[in-house]
């Protein structure tokens, strides 16, 4: 039988077709597991789409939930990146051999080295710093100095923050058992504990939200939530924020600097679109998503030619921790026990 050149043609494109479907299904994906909830990711994950053609496939749960299902899953397991709001839980991952090296300057050579794994298992996209907010009608920002100052008489009846069982709470006191050890960061704790304003409860927002209803003078938060408040669509969270300041703790010449945490990602093992995967990585540390971090939900950028603007930029510039980062995650279940053992609750 004869082929016109129609039948021909339809043959092309059948083929054509084919092909084109065995990319999509072998090559534009990158699935991610994550940590983060944030409206800032959704919206860089649809640019990333647009951009590179490649489909964003997110899960979503705890960290330590993603990490137990990966061990369960196996060689099986779909996921390419793992995306976490913390260092300590990125260095559990490394720990259970879930994630395999990477060169962080590769893919973003203008990176900042103090803030990537000094094993290349896992790097950073955006941070943040524990401050320490306060009340401008009832505190001087003369009164304020150190994570350490917290344990003084004069804040009796006056901190507020979240309970014990927060990551962030968590990195903090690792952090404080890194720079100090276990005996300091022991009575730290029990002296903080004796001038809560309240028995821990609730978010960040919320400790801010009760430092202005008088509950507390000052409340220990992470940055970001402050930026947050203050660009709300909810005219009471913005005047919240309008009347508390932003303090970075220890930035004296011979203090450690603020602490920082970080949200990052590291590459799993067994990743099926490692290549993919990698594209990802490069676009949500390019100077475009940093500064759409930078601007939208108001955490500090990892790349070193985007710099602080709009709120963050008012806070002004500040001197970090430049701790190892895996400690956080080293001295966890230390904190832990310290927590409990001085009943932060």
């Amino acid at each position: 039988m004869r082929l016109n050149i129609y039948n021909v043609l339809l043959i092309v494109c059948f083929f054509i077709s084919c092909v084109n479907n065995k990319k999509l299904v072998n090559d534009e994906v990158v699935n991610l597991y994550t940590k983060r909830h944030y409206q800032v990711d959704k919206d860089l994950f649809k640019k990333f789409e647009e951009d590179f053609n490649i489909k964003v496939n997110v899960v979503k749960a705890s960290a330590d939930e993603l990490i137990e299902r990966i061990l369960t899953e196996g060689k099986d397991c779909p996921a390419d990146l793992l995306f976490t709001v913390d260092a300590g839980k990125l260095y559990k991952a490394a720990q259970n051999k879930i994630l395999q090296k990477i060169n962080p300057l590769e893919i973003c050579p203008n990176i900042n080295k103090n803030l990537i794994d000094v094993n290349n298992m896992w790097m950073p996209v955006t941070y943040r710093s524990r401050v320490i907010v306060y009340s401008k009608e009832r505190v001087k920002k003369s009164d304020l100095s150190t994570y350490s100052d917290l344990s003084n008489k004069k804040w009796e009846n006056k901190i507020l923050v979240r309970p014990s069982s927060n990551s962030y709470n968590q990195a903090l006191l690792s952090s404080i058992i890194a720079n100090y050890g276990e005996d300091y960061a022991l009575d730290w704790c029990n002296k903080v504990v004796r001038n809560f304003a309240r028995t821990p409860k609730g978010n960040d927002r919320d400790q801010v939200r009760a430092i202005a209803a008088s509950v507390g003078d000052i409340a220990i938060v992470n940055s970001y939530y402050i930026g947050l408040l203050k660009n709300s669509s909810d005219s009471l969270d913005r005047q919240v924020a309008n009347s508390v300041g932003v303090f970075f703790p220890n930035q004296m010449d011979d203090q450690s600097g603020a602490h920082i945490n970080i949200s990052g990602f590291g590459l799993l093992k067994n990743s099926p679109n490692k290549e993919n995967a990698k594209k990802l990585m490069k676009f949500l540390t390019s100077e475009f998503a940093q500064k759409y971090y930078v601007n939208n939900s108001y955490e500090y950028p990892v790349n070193n030619l985007v710099g602080f603007s709009g709120t963050i930029a008012e806070w002004g510039e500040f001197k970090i921790d430049t701790l190892d980062l895996n400690s956080l995650g080293f001295f966890r279940e230390k904190a832990v026990e310290i927590f409990e053992k001085s009943n932060w609750k």
